[in-house]
């Protein structure tokens, strides 16, 4: 078993095209022999948000605090903390920070041969 706090793992600016103000810390990942998922944290400072992308898997998403817009080709749709959210493979989607506060913070688990 292995044990972490979130805020004890460092944060790593995000650096895709299209990203803004957000980083990443990898909770569980490949340094961890992780088999099958990565856990990641995302912190989206204010105005902050992931690129606009699609890739060929699908991740779920859980919000822990502030207000995201999760934005497909087909909507915009309000998030809050407890929220929880399925991008399907191919789906082209952002997470924004729409949220008066600094921060945005969600957890993402995607496949673990696609963590970077």
């Amino acid at each position: 078993m292995l044990i972490k706090r979130i805020d004890e793992v460092p944060a790593v600016p995000v650096e895709m095209d299209g990203a803004k103000d957000v980083s990443v810390r990898v909770l569980f990942g490949p340094d961890d022999a992780a088999p099958t998922f990565a856990m990641r944290v995302f912190d989206l400072d204010k105005s902050g948000h992931t690129p606009y992308h699609s890739h060929p898997f699908e991740h779920e998403v859980i919000v822990l605090g502030g207000e995201i817009i999760a934005v497909t080709e087909t909507a915009e749709t309000p998030l809050t903390a407890g929220d929880v959210v399925m991008m399907m493979p191919d789906e082209t989607h952002q997470f924004r920070n729409a949220s008066n506060t600094d921060k945005a913070r969600m957890v993402c688990l995607v496949p673990i041969q696609y963590q970077k």
